[in-house]
C-alpha cells in the first residue's frame, strides 16, 4: 500500500492505454511519454504496458506502507527518500514507513514512478488508465491509499542505460489538409520556432498565428500528436487524451518519437516542425 501525503500538482496513473472504443468516442489515454513509462517499468521488471505514476511539474509527497522496488524515470524532479537523493533510471529498494517526495522538476514536464509488480486499480475498458468520466478517479488526492499488486523487493534489478534528453525538434509527416496551406505558410512552418502555451493531456496549444484563412473540414478522424490548424490560425497538436473526431484542418501529424518528446515540453519553451521526406 502507498499512502498520498502531498499530491503535487497533476499526479495519474496511466499505462499503455485504452485501446478498441474509438468508435464510441473514447479516447486512447495512457503514457503521455512512453519511452520514459516503458523504462520505468523494464527497471523494476514489470510488462512494459503495466500502470503507473504519471507526475506532472510537481510531484506528490507518498509514504510506502510495505517493502517494494520502484524507478523513477523522465524529467529531473529531484527525488528524495526520506530527504535524501535518490538516483533516476535505476531501481530503488524502499521500506516500510519510507517518504518519497518527488519535488519541483529542475528538467522536463513529467516523470514516472514505477514499483515492481504495479498498482492495483480497476481496470476499466481493458485499461486502468485514469480519465475524467471514464475512470474513478481522474488524479491523485490527499489521503488516497493506493494498493500495490504484490511485494518484490528480493528482485535484483539493472540500472537502465537510458537518460533523459530534452528533445525540442519536433519531426513530422505531412496531415491530410497539408495542401490547403499555400507556399508561404508551408515555409513558415519549418523556418520558425513555437511557443508553447496553455497545454494538457488532451492538446497543446501555440501561441504564434498562422496568417492564412482556412475553412473548417468535415468532422474527421484525428489521434495523438494530430496538428490542427483553426480558422482563425491557430496551431493545436492534439495528445494522449485528445478527441476521436475534429473539424479543423489536420495540417501535420507528429512522429511517434516526437510525441513523446513534446510531453516533456512545458509552457513557454519553444518548438520547431521538421518534415519527415515520405
Amino acid at each position: 500500500m502507498i499512502k498520498v501525503i502531498q499530491t503535487g500538482l497533476f499526479t495519474t496513473i496511466q499505462d499503455g492505454g485504452r485501446y478498441g472504443y474509438r468508435n464510441i468516442g473514447i479516447p486512447t489515454s495512457g503514457f503521455m511519454d512512453q519511452e520514459n513509462a516503458w523504462a520505468a517499468n523494464k527497471i523494476v521488471d514489470n510488462d512494459r504496458e503495466e500502470c503507473l505514476f504519471e507526475i506532472t511539474l510537481t510531484g506528490p509527497t507518498l509514504i510506502f506502507n510495505g517493502n517494494y522496488v520502484i524507478s523513477i524515470t523522465g524529467g529531473d524532479f529531484n527525488p528524495l527518500i526520506n530527504e535524501l537523493p535518490v538516483k533516476m533510471y535505476q531501481p530503488i529498494n524502499v521500506k516500510l514507513g519510507d517518504t518519497l517526495k518527488i519535488n519541483n522538476t529542475k528538467n522536463g514536464a513529467r516523470c514516472y514512478l514505477a514499483i515492481s509488480g504495479g498498482i492495483d486499480v480497476k481496470s476499466i475498458f481493458g485499461s486502468k488508465s485514469f480519465y475524467s468520466n471514464i475512470s474513478e478517479s481522474y488524479y491523485l488526492r490527499k489521503g488516497d491509499e493506493i494498493k500495490i499488486s504484490h511485494n518484490s523487493k528480493s528482485k535484483i534489478l539493472k540500472k537502465n542505460k537510458l537518460k533523459f534528453k530534452l528533445n525540442k525538434s519536433m519531426n513530422v509527416f505531412k496531415g491530410p489538409e497539408f495542401d490547403l496551406l499555400n507556399t508561404k505558410v508551408k515555409k513558415m512552418l519549418f523556418k520558425n520556432e513555437f511557443t508553447i502555451r496553455t497545454n494538457s493531456r488532451m492538446a497543446y496549444n501555440l501561441e504564434e498565428k498562422v496568417q492564412i484563412e482556412v475553412k473548417s473540414i468535415i468532422s474527421s478522424p484525428v489521434m495523438p500528436g494530430t496538428v490542427q490548424l483553426t480558422p482563425s490560425g491557430k496551431i493545436i497538436i492534439l495528445h494522449r487524451d485528445c478527441q476521436t473526431t475534429g473539424g479543423y484542418p489536420r495540417i501535420l501529424q507528429l512522429s511517434k518519437s516526437s510525441l513523446n518528446h513534446l510531453s516533456q515540453i512545458k509552457s513557454n519553451e519553444k518548438i520547431k516542425f521538421s518534415l519527415i521526406n515520405s
